[in-house]
């Protein structure tokens, strides 16, 4: 697997397009488009849009919070507009600000949804554990002086897998139609002073990663039991949990779909963690209805829940 591939500039790309987006989510209200706020969605479609010499709509696989930051988000998007692939990468990235990037461009077919078309989405979570604040890692990292037992943390939110009802860790404004998800897997490792938490899901509640996070780092403090996620899921009450975890440890680093749509095959980022080399879709997909679901699904209305 190459880490460097030369962009073409002479085949012309037009009608659906696929790309990959990474941004540092710290300025930004979230990816969703918000009047009172910047956001990235806000940004990319307006760089498309000088690209594109005329109006574009982007579908992005999820949505990220306020200060969350992404390393593989997914947009497609429609244009009758020809550019080619080096056009569409160098032209979006001079229009956009520093904190947003394009990684790649392909075309697809009119069947491919970035949203409707994922089979799961994954996210990492850094916390850096260590007596002295962070400087160069500060908006990218959560910070924790206590010491951390990340086996103790890992071996709690084994209770988490497979499909449960999340209520405990979804935000009060949370505005999912159900609390139920399913989770694929939920893994703890340390590596040096950075303990990640590294989990997998077909889809997550508003907060329900910082939530869960926020519970972990107190069993890993020893202030609780191995047990209390467990004990948390089954109130399913939120007043009855820990704080929320900062939005800037939080990375969303992947989106998957089938083989056959032949989207890049990217490093799992961030950067931080460039040194454990695992790839995008390297994890087998758990047998479950959602995914088989999803792979028989026809392109929907939009607005249609996740």
């Amino acid at each position: 697997m190459t880490l460097l591939t030369l962009l073409d500039d002479h085949t012309p790309l037009a009608g659906r397009l696929a790309m990959g987006v990474e941004y540092d989510g710290s300025a930004y209200c979230g990816y969703q488009f918000l009047k009172h706020s910047p956001s990235v969605q806000a940004a990319f479609e307006k760089a498309l849009t000088k690209v594109a010499s005329q109006p574009i709509r982007v579908h992005a696989s999820g949505r990220t919070d306020s200060g969350v930051h992404a390393t593989r988000q997914v947009v497609h998007f429609d244009t009758p507009v020809p550019r080619s692939q080096k056009a569409w990468v160098f032209g979006v990235n001079a229009n956009l600000p520093r904190d947003i990037a394009v990684r790649w461009v392909k075309e697809v077919p009119e069947t491919f949804h970035s949203r409707l078309k994922a089979l799961a989405r994954r996210y990492r979570y850094i916390l850096l554990n260590q007596p002295s604040r962070p400087v160069l890692e500060r908006a990218n990292v959560t910070w924790c002086r206590d010491p951390l037992d990340a086996d103790a943390m890992h071996r709690a939110a084994q209770a988490l897998v497979g499909e449960h009802d999340f209520s405990s860790f979804r935000a009060a404004g949370c505005q999912s139609r159900t609390p139920w998800r399913h989770l694929h897997f939920i893994e703890v490792h340390r590596h040096g002073p950075l303990v990640v938490v590294d989990v997998q899901g077909n889809a997550f509640l508003h907060h329900m990663i910082r939530n869960i996070v926020g519970a972990l780092v107190a069993v890993g403090r020893g202030e609780r039991d191995d047990d209390y996620l467990s004990d948390l899921m089954a109130l399913k009450d939120r007043t009855q949990g820990n704080v929320t975890a900062p939005a800037c440890g939080l990375h969303f680093v992947d989106s998957l779909y089938d083989d056959h749509w032949g989207l890049p095959r990217e490093l799992l980022g961030p950067n931080l963690l460039a040194f454990l080399g695992e790839w995008t879709g390297e994890r087998a997909l758990p047998d479950c209805p959602i995914i088989d679901f999803r792979r028989g699904r026809p392109v929907a209305v939009e607005g249609e829940g996740i």
